[in-house]
């Protein structure tokens, strides 16, 4: 039933077949009007749409029988390129923002690392807060998630713990993302 190996296929699953390029033996076959006209071969299916002067584009080849729509190509183009761009255009990607500290931080540096963390939050980014241990302040773990504890205390009005504070060699490591807005 189907003539092109799905790997050949998968080259082109961008842009979808149309016209001679559909080498199904049968179709089901859609209007213009989106109404169902029943199922056809590939070859009088085609002769519809050119005798229509529209083209014969493949909806859906994952059916049985594969779905094909009598439209004129140019416009389905424009339409579905606009409906990504348009879909691109409200996508936001969030980063991950890092705001390093010693767990022995001065009250004056933490202040700095809570009013970035605060504007990476407010911007709709994630923050990662991590808590650097050198040598044996490994030991003092403790004091770290005390500080991260405090961190997210004073952060809670516009942030939630995605990730718990957790060793991570010799980091102690929290990820927190913005609230959502309901």
């Amino acid at each position: 039933m189907l003539d092109k190996s799905k790997k050949e296929r998968k080259k082109n699953d961008i842009e979808p077949l149309i016209n001679a390029q559909i080498k199904y033996n049968q179709v089901r076959l859609i209007d213009v009007s989106g109404s169902q006209l029943g199922i056809y071969s590939s070859s009088e299916a085609l002769k519809m749409a050119l005798n229509a002067g529209l083209d014969l584009v493949l909806i859906s080849e994952k059916s049985s029988p594969p779905v094909c729509r009598i439209i004129d190509y140019g416009k389905y183009k424009f339409t579905q390129e606009k409906k990504a761009k348009e879909a691109k255009r409200k996508q936001h990607n969030v980063t991950i923002k890092e705001v390093k500290m010693r767990y022995k931080i001065d009250v004056h540096d933490y202040n700095v690392r809570i009013n970035q963390a605060l504007r990476f939050l407010q911007s709709g980014d994630k923050v990662k807060a991590n808590v650097i241990f050198r040598g044996r302040e490994i030991q003092h773990s403790k004091l770290a998630i005390e500080l991260l504890d405090k961190m997210a205390k004073d952060l809670s009005h516009i942030a939630e713990i995605q990730q718990p504070a957790a060793k991570d060699g010799k980091n102690m490591i929290m990820i927190l993302s913005p609230k959502k807005l309901s």
